[in-house]
């Protein structure tokens, strides 16, 4: 029997619209969450969800 759990944001900590299931592998994701409206890169694999932490963008100087 394949279980399912809520992704819960990683920043708020409040349930996002998500469901992952046991067998979902998830890439690169990027989860939104409407009650902190912020935007999280995130890996899932086997109900296990860490998040990716991107550099933030250089400005290029002249």
């Amino acid at each position: 029997m394949n279980t399912e759990n809520w992704i819960y944001c990683p920043i708020c900590k409040n349930k996002t619209r998500l469901r992952i299931r046991e067998d979902t592998e998830l890439k690169k994701f990027p989860l939104y969450c409407p009650k902190c409206k912020q935007e999280t890169l995130i890996n899932a694999h086997k109900l296990n969800i860490s998040v990716i932490k991107e550099p933030d963008a250089q400005t290029q100087s002249r």
